[in-house]
């Protein structure tokens, strides 16, 4: 009886986990689904930006309902210590995870500023742990642009990372 028990705990469980990953990448697929369709629709336009304060390009992201949820910065050169990149990302660890499992592509958005970022970033990016927020969003916002790129916009599950 013990062992019976004990199998059938087993098996529900391996159900539960199972379906639960299955949840969890459908749940991805929606969430690309719905926020790359939203990118798309800026990238045609994204050169009106260059030139422009960061903060012109947020707010057309905020428009079409799109919302940064994590950041990082990076060198124009490598080695480098001078920033000049703004990296947005838009799904959180969890997700992000599920994406690596199933070798899914996830969106993010690389901007290149025409200045040096300023080197209070370092102290920002860990006050902030990488989230974005209100506060991230003000240090960039007027900052000018040079370039934006997008990645990971052709499919959840095609292996082309181009724009």
């Amino acid at each position: 009886m013990m062992k019976l028990i004990f199998k059938m705990t087993l098996f529900a469980s391996i159900l539960i986990i199972c379906s639960s990953k299955a949840q969890t990448t459908t749940d991805y697929i929606n969430f690309y689904n719905t926020v790359v369709p939203k990118l798309k629709s800026i990238t045609p336009g994204k050169t009106q930006f260059y030139g422009q304060n960061f903060l012109s390009f947020y707010n057309e992201m905020l428009s079409k309902n799109i919302s940064p949820v994590g950041w990082i910065y990076d060198s124009k050169i490598k080695p480098s210590t001078k920033y000049y990149k703004l990296t947005l990302f838009f799904c959180d660890m969890g997700m992000l995870r599920i994406a690596r499992e199933n070798s899914f592509q996830h969106p993010w958005v690389t901007i290149t500023f025409a200045d040096e970022i300023s080197s209070q970033v370092e102290s920002l990016m860990t006050q902030q742990h990488s989230q974005w927020n209100l506060t991230t969003a003000q240090f960039f916002s007027n900052m000018k642009i040079e370039k934006i790129e997008f990645t990971g916009v052709k499919g959840y599950n095609v292996e082309d990372y181009s724009e």
